[in-house]
């Protein structure tokens, strides 16, 4: 019989003694009898088997005298441990669905969790995005943080929402607002009402409006078949140079059909590396597949002649839409011939403006092959919600669309943006000179002389830092592609940053566009030359803020 005081202090200690046991016993028998090594391998494999059997009770043996609560009983040259209690019905249940039980303190339940797809209407005001960012407000980070106080989710999931396998099914940019958003992740089943649970803890500009339960490896991202976006926007962006641009404005059938036929050349599969950021011709990710884009009715509110644009493709890289509406307002305008956009498709740099981000609006993420093949095994619910269509209308009425029609009366960040769209150049970058910053210069107005002059410095600090290729519209910000520094300026003028738009002064390009005046700046002649505008450039700060979002 062992003697109890021959233990080690602790299993691993006995682990370890047993294995130098074994081992120099192995060697023993190869000494012994070294021409029937088969002999050794029996007594060897005889002796590792008592090892086997003594070392789980000693385990437990340790393991219990380490709690002080050992009871062993000498039972037929063996040790046995005290039979322990039964748990009850209760307390199984509780271990499984908690995965902790009474005797562990009652620490955090970890509760049984299924995996669910959530819809969710927001609008983007105020917020810089979808995705969390760190010291930023963004739609992500205010979701989770209701979950939290719903008890939907632990700290360490609101602080890391990937252990719950968190996921959306697209990522909108600043102040992008979307009807139908859709993020999956693993919920408690045990809660009756979800949707109300989180809407508690929202604010009134994001909502929960339906929860689905999905297959266990669903994933909203990776499921998503397609994706529909809509901008809305005034029909002045849509203008001809010849037609005063103002709120007055109505968009004429000629024009309106025009427009149509541009957006038709978007559809198909080409290369979208000029409508994003850093990204190359040579990336295979920059081919997207648009498969349907069309402009609807025009419709007044609020006095003013609004027309939606609606996008439905695969998938959308940064920037992209935004830029699509961009280069078609160009056009529509007349600063840049409708051959821009194939050319935007080749290898080289070309300019393309980027439209304001307030009408951007994600209408609905598409799960077709998802219902096809699960939303009819009797099982799983179809991830279309129709029954959340009337809710949502109606938050999109007071929310979104109403946030768009208010922010544009009263701030007019289209009118503003519209003032730069002229300063463009809408050519290949490589190709361009200090001469040819603007394809339609020849048919600039005088009272652009100015922006003219403005866009040579342009050109002088592009060619010291090389093309445009090296410098991937690398700020997130819409007039950071227009600031420009001259080159060579004296030191006493270093301070002073020429910018390209200007408030209320003499060069009134931006007033005499949001008044809706077609007249020539006060300060040109007959001929068009500038009288003073070269004095203006060099001896005042001309600053504009944009708040487009």
């Amino acid at each position: 019989m062992v003697e109890e005081a021959g233990y080690p202090d602790s299993p691993e200690e006995h682990q370890h003694m047993a294995a130098r046991g074994l081992f120099r016993y192995n060697k023993v028998l190869k000494f012994v009898c070294p021409a029937t090594n088969w002999v050794c391998q029996v007594y060897f494999l005889l002796a590792a088997r008592a090892c086997v059997q003594f070392l789980p009770f000693s385990s437990m043996a340790s393991s219990q005298d380490s709690h002080g609560d050992v009871e062993a009983i000498s039972h037929g040259g063996s040790m046995k441990r005290a039979t322990e209690p039964e748990s009850t019905e209760a307390q199984v249940k509780r271990i499984h669905l908690d995965g902790t039980s009474e005797a562990d303190g009652g620490e955090t339940a970890r509760r049984k969790r299924r995996k669910y797809a959530l819809l969710l209407s927001y609008s983007g005001k105020g917020y810089l995005g979808m995705q969390r960012n760190p010291g930023y407000r963004t739609i992500e980070d205010d979701l989770l943080t209701a979950m939290l106080r719903a008890d939907l989710i632990t700290d360490e999931g609101c602080t890391c929402p990937q252990i719950f396998h968190f996921q959306r099914a697209a990522r909108t940019d600043k102040g992008v607002s979307a009807a139908r958003q859709v993020i999956s992740l693993k919920l408690p089943e045990d809660v009756p009402d979800m949707v109300s649970a989180i809407n508690k803890h929202l604010c009134s500009q994001i909502r929960v409006m339906a929860v689905r339960r999905t297959t266990k490896s669903f994933n909203c991202k990776s499921w998503c078949d397609s994706r529909t976006y809509s901008y809305m926007c005034p029909s002045f962006a849509f203008a001809p140079r010849t037609e005063i641009m103002n709120e007055d404005y109505r968009i004429t059938p000629e024009v309106l059909q025009q427009l149509r036929t541009t957006l038709d050349l978007y559809k198909g599969t080409h290369n979208f590396h000029n409508f994003t950021a850093r990204k190359k011709a040579q990336d295979a990710s920059a081919n997207r597949y648009i498969m349907d884009i069309d402009c609807g009715e025009p419709f007044e509110r609020d006095g003013l002649e609004w027309l939606i644009i609606k996008i439905k493709g695969q998938s959308f890289m940064l920037h992209q839409i935004r830029k699509m509406i961009g280069l078609t307002m160009a056009i529509s305008q007349g600063l840049s011939s409708v051959d821009i956009i194939t050319r935007a498709w080749g290898k080289d740099r070309v300019d393309v403006p980027i439209a304001p981000g307030l009408g951007l609006v994600l209408e609905e993420p598409h799960y077709d092959k998802y219902n096809k093949r699960y939303g009819t095994d009797g099982i799983h619910e179809p991830l279309n919600w129709e029954e959340a269509a009337q809710k949502i209308q109606e938050f999109r009425k007071k929310y979104i669309d109403s946030s768009i029609v208010n922010t544009e009366i009263k701030e007019k960040p289209m009118l503003k943006w519209l003032a730069t769209l002229p300063l463009h150049k809408f050519n290949i970058s490589e190709a361009s000179s200090g001469n040819d910053h603007l394809d339609n210069s020849n048919a600039t107005p005088p009272r652009l002389q100015a922006a003219v002059k403005l866009g040579k410095y342009r050109d002088m600090e592009n060619h010291d830092r090389g093309s445009d290729d090296d410098a991937e519209d690398e700020d997130e910000g819409d007039l950071d592609q227009y600031r420009v520094v001259p080159v060579n300026k004296p030191a006493e003028d270093e301070s002073k940053k020429i910018k390209l738009l200007y408030e209320n002064g003499t060069d009134n390009v931006l007033v005499n566009v949001e008044n809706g005046v077609e007249r020539e700046n006060e300060n040109t002649n007959k001929t068009g030359k500038v009288l003073d505008g070269e004095e203006n450039i060099a001896n005042k700060e001309k600053v504009y803020t944009q708040s487009s979002g």
